[in-house]
């Protein structure tokens, strides 16, 4: 069970260095495996509005999400503790922290190209390293 970070969606969909490989892990993990945090699909549109590729996000809601079946979770009012004390035990940015909690919350590993995770007691793991290339 895994939580996509932030970074492994936009390594994809602006075809960036690593697109290949995000592409080969969600080709071979079943999506009943793959989670989204709320805050991710609201930074995903961000930055794809920002960019003015307003399409690319409506398309990826539509191909990630809703025919595509990953799994949508998200923290509440009672996590932004939470959230905080991982920020301040971790030296996390707002948005790893969150992300950080959310995979401790739901126990899912969290999958990122962040090596901000590596601090951290759950770490995180590369596509590369969990398809095993």
């Amino acid at each position: 069970m895994h939580l996509l970070d932030t970074s492994i969606i936009l390594e994809l969909l602006l075809d960036q260095v690593k697109a290949d490989e995000v592409e080969r892990f969600l080709r071979n993990t079943s999506t009943e495996d793959l989670h989204l945090s709320e805050f991710t699909l609201y930074s995903l549109g961000i930055v794809l509005v920002r960019r003015k590729l307003h399409d690319t996000f409506l398309r990826s809601v539509e191909d990630l999400l809703v025919t595509g079946g990953i799994r949508l979770v998200r923290l509440g009012v009672k996590d932004i503790q939470d959230i905080v004390h991982a920020a301040r035990r971790f030296n996390l940015d707002f948005d790893d922290a969150y992300q950080y909690v959310a995979a401790e919350k739901y126990n899912l590993t969290l999958v990122s190209f962040d090596s901000d995770f590596d601090s951290t007691e759950r770490g995180r793991k590369t596509p590369a390293e969990i398809i095993g290339g």
